[in-house]
């Protein structure tokens, strides 16, 4: 039997079986988080995305045929988006349902390298000074001088932080590829926080409390004003490449920015604890402003 389904892995897959879709998808979720130690986040991907599947099926029986119909849709536009849908149709037919025969003729595209542009510090200032608020600027400066991914900077409490030694510890985040280990944000980035957190006068426990949509708008709005492009995802290139230039080994960096090592030297060999990667931080003099 299929595990979380019900159905004999041999016997043909018709719209009807998967007519009662909120109970099967909840399965597929708990089946990613549970049996594959996926993430909380990259389960409700996966789920989300087969539920686009199935408003698609809608009637057709679930086939190599249909598959192939179903990603043709994103065949030759871009690669990421080919391979996203067909990672989570992998894991939803070939382990879910236990039907291999089902996706192991698609293969992952071969996405194009393009190099990386970074943007200039000068860039950065230019943003930085364009910002509306206190609140902005810090959060601006903690991505730029910490490497912290978005989410994990939006989830921070006040407690995650600590100004004695300029230490973040975000919320645990375990996976295959990302982790959360421990990063540290500049004196630059602590003034603007000192200056934003006085302005509070709310009990909020959040560092930073605002939704996601709001603090996509700020990206957006301070773009239209500036013409510079910027997202927290470039902030933190840009705290990698700016690290690497003042010398810190990539395996430090990798640390700061809560990646999983991956060389033997990284895993088994390195200092990790707080006071080595607070010394490496603070030697690397990092600065965003100046």
């Amino acid at each position: 039997m299929a595990r979380g389904v019900g159905f004999e892995p041999t016997r043909p897959f018709l719209t009807t079986d998967l007519a009662g879709s909120d109970g099967l998808l909840s399965d597929f979720k708990a089946f990613c988080a549970v049996d594959l130690q996926l993430t909380e986040d990259t389960a409700k991907i996966h789920r989300a995305k087969i539920r686009r599947f199935m408003q698609w099926l809608d009637s057709k029986p679930l086939s190599l045929g249909a598959l192939r119909e179903y990603l043709s849709q994103f065949n030759g536009k871009n690669p990421y988006t080919y391979a996203n849908n067909l990672k989570s149709l992998k894991v939803f037919c070939r382990d879910f349902l236990r039907r291999p025969e089902l996706v192991e003729s698609f293969k992952f595209p071969q996405a194009p390298f393009k190099p990386k542009t970074i943007p200039s510090k000068k860039d950065l200032q230019h943003f930085y000074h364009a910002l509306d608020s206190s609140k902005d600027r810090s959060l601006f400066l903690l991505y730029a001088s910490s490497g912290l991914r978005r989410h994990e900077t939006l989830s921070l409490s006040m407690e995650d932080i600590d100004f004695t030694t300029c230490m973040v510890k975000p919320k645990p985040h375990n996976g295959r590829t990302k982790n959360t280990w421990l990063t540290f944000f500049n004196n630059e980035c602590a003034q603007a926080l000192k200056e934003y957190l006085a302005t509070r006068r709310d009990s909020n426990p959040k560092l930073f409390p605002m939704s996601r949509a709001h603090e996509e708008r700020l990206w957006y709005e301070t773009r239209a004003r500036t013409g510079i492009a910027m997202t927290p995802q470039m902030l933190r290139e840009w705290f990698c490449n700016e690290m690497g230039s003042l010398g810190v080994q990539d395996r430090y960096i990798d640390a700061f920015c809560g990646r999983v090592p991956k060389s033997v030297l990284a895993r088994h060999y390195s200092d990790y604890s707080p006071e080595r990667l607070g010394e490496l931080y603070q030697k690397a003099d990092l600065k965003v402003l100046s």
